[in-house]
């Protein structure tokens, strides 16, 4: 059993995370989103790279997919597994790789507070904000937006 596989501690870490990102918001915003993108991008490399392999697309949502990244589906699917999944489970692309969407399922099972967001239409990936920090794109509300030229439902 991996990190990953404990979504309950890490469901905890990320409303605790979430919690003080968004009481100190005014400090990060005085200080500048653009001066500290460096900063919250390095960390989010560390961190997020090691323990859900991120490909930083700015626009997180591990807590609403059971803390599985579902960017690193082969097809980057954000809602959903495509038609290929394997009846055993399996990713139609890479045949030895659990489907992840399988795995978001399973994983949001256990989550106490985030795991009904699993139902929830995610917007599409803005390629714009890609290498740039999630925290603080959430704090300027930009990561829920839908990319310009996008129509929800497109």
């Amino acid at each position: 059993m991996s990190l990953v596989d404990h979504t309950h501690a890490l469901e905890l870490a990320y409303r605790w995370t979430e919690r003080m990102m968004l009481r100190t918001s005014p400090l990060l915003a005085r200080l500048g989103f653009p001066r500290l993108q460096p900063l919250f991008v390095f960390g989010e490399e560390v961190l997020k790279g090691a323990v859900w392999d991120c490909q930083m697309c700015g626009q997180c949502i591990l807590h609403s997919t059971g803390m599985t990244c579902p960017m690193t589906c082969p097809k980057n699917l954000r809602n959903g597994p495509c038609g290929g999944v394997r009846s055993n489970g399996k990713c139609e692309v890479k045949p030895e790789m659990d489907c992840v969407w399988t795995k978001a399922y399973l994983r949001s099972q256990t989550m106490k507070w985030y795991g009904d967001e699993m139902r929830e239409v995610q917007p599409p990936v803005n390629r714009a904000l890609q290498g740039t920090s999630s925290w603080l794109n959430m704090l300027q509300r930009i990561d829920k937006e839908t990319p310009k030229g996008w129509k929800v439902g497109d």
